[in-house]
């Protein structure tokens, strides 16, 4: 079984651009969290996440969740049902 779930690929191609990293603006905000995030050590930062069960659906990965919690907060969103 899987660990966490599996994103799409944003460099696949799609019928409308051809990725998804082109509906995305070169100066967009989301560009400065994906990269911050990435840089981080999440393992040592304690989001190293937790071993999957043997049934039932993977977790999200560590670091998109944080992305999101990052994204909400930059636009003042705290809550994250709200996200």
């Amino acid at each position: 079984m899987r660990r966490f779930v599996e994103g799409v690929d944003r460099n696949q191609s799609t019928l409308f651009p051809e990725s998804l990293e082109d509906w995305v603006h070169q100066d967009n905000p989301v560009r400065v969290i994906d990269a911050f995030v990435g840089e981080l050590d999440l393992a040592a930062l304690g989001f190293g996440g937790v071993d999957p069960a043997a049934t039932g659906r993977p977790s999200y990965h560590p670091a998109v969740l944080l992305k999101l919690y990052v994204y909400g907060y930059l636009n003042r969103v705290q809550s994250s049902r709200r996200i």
